[in-house]
């Protein structure tokens, strides 16, 4: 995995701005998990990163990212070859290949 040594950064600090829309002082990461790992995947980091992993663990982001209803098709790649999450469990490719597309002509 790309972050392997996330272990190594228990000190790592989310970035506010990811969030900036939120009052983080009575902000429920818990409750919000799918939200914090959309938004790192999206703009994060490495400290992001850091961050999600040692606070939620590595089996937790995981299930995270399968859940996320919509990611861009890069930000899909990435986090399915970086977490070995084949493109079929993940929420968004799933729910991408329900919508119809237009045609390109």
């Amino acid at each position: 995995m790309f972050f392997d040594n996330y272990i190594e950064h228990p000190n790592a600090k989310l970035n506010n701005n990811l969030l900036w829309e939120y009052n983080l002082s009575d902000f429920d990461f818990l409750k919000m998990r799918n939200l914090v790992v959309q938004r790192v995947v999206e703009r994060g980091w490495p400290d992001d990163w850091y961050f999600i992993l040692n606070f939620y663990g590595l089996e937790e982001v995981k299930k995270a990212i399968k859940e996320i209803s919509y990611l861009n098709d890069k930000d899909m790649n990435f986090v399915s070859v970086i977490f070995d999450i084949p493109f079929i469990e993940l929420k968004c490719y799933t729910k991408k290949q329900l919508t119809k597309q237009h045609w390109n002509s």
